[in-house]
């Protein structure tokens, strides 16, 4: 089952964000977290609209469980992720302080609009998290370097009309020569809707929870 909750802070913004809590959860226990950045179109108020893609859309729809904690901040209408970087930083700490998060299992993933945001807030602060998940977003290739030492699985529709492709392939080289541990899944015949591959693979989930921060 999932909860929404409005995070109260006053010296960072207070996102709203969704919480589904693991299979079987048991508060004695430390669960690796998913971090989950939506894109454009669920921005705004409504946290159900927060909620329309990823694994939230499994949950709603089909009752899904999953083997971790997941949590979906919104973002505000017509702002982007990169307006909130050190908010989301902040945000994630009050996640791991508030709820039985194994620290060094954070993952963070998200698509389109949170594919990019998934690059940026990973490269404000590699260090924290496990591994990263980006889904048809944007690449940042001048600073990609940043992200060598992380674990990186990308997807991206192979004739998205939103975000062209090219913009995984160029991150994949470049992180790639850097000899990080990355891979692309092309989504053949996908346009803007990669996610619907990203969050049905099963091998994905499985190679979350196998992901540990290093060091």
């Amino acid at each position: 089952m999932y909860t929404k909750h409005k995070w109260s802070s006053e010296q960072w913004h207070n996102f709203n964000y969704v919480v589904n809590l693991p299979k079987d959860y048991d508060e004695s226990k430390r669960y690796p977290l998913v971090f989950f950045l939506h894109g454009a179109g669920e921005r705004g108020d409504d946290l159900e609209v927060a909620c329309t893609h990823g694994y939230m859309r499994y949950v709603r729809e089909q009752n899904a469980e999953y083997p971790f904690l997941f949590v979906a901040p919104q973002c505000p209408g017509w702002d982007y992720w990169g307006c909130y970087t050190e908010s989301l930083l902040h945000f994630i700490d009050y996640i791991c302080d508030t709820y039985p998060v194994d620290k060094d299992r954070v993952i963070l993933t998200g698509l389109s609009m949170g594919g990019t945001g998934t690059w940026m807030l990973a490269m404000a602060d590699p260090d924290r998290f496990a591994c990263l998940v980006p889904v048809c977003g944007s690449g940042i290739v001048w600073n990609a370097k940043r992200l060598a030492n992380l674990p990186i699985r990308i997807y991206h529709g192979d004739d998205d009309p939103i975000v062209p492709f090219e913009e995984s392939v160029v991150m994949l080289r470049e992180l790639t020569r850097a000899n990080a541990d990355v891979k692309l899944t092309i989504c053949y015949g996908a346009g803007h809707n990669a996610w619907e591959v990203a969050y049905q693979d099963k091998e994905l989930i499985d190679w979350m929870m196998a992901q540990k921060r290093k060091g």
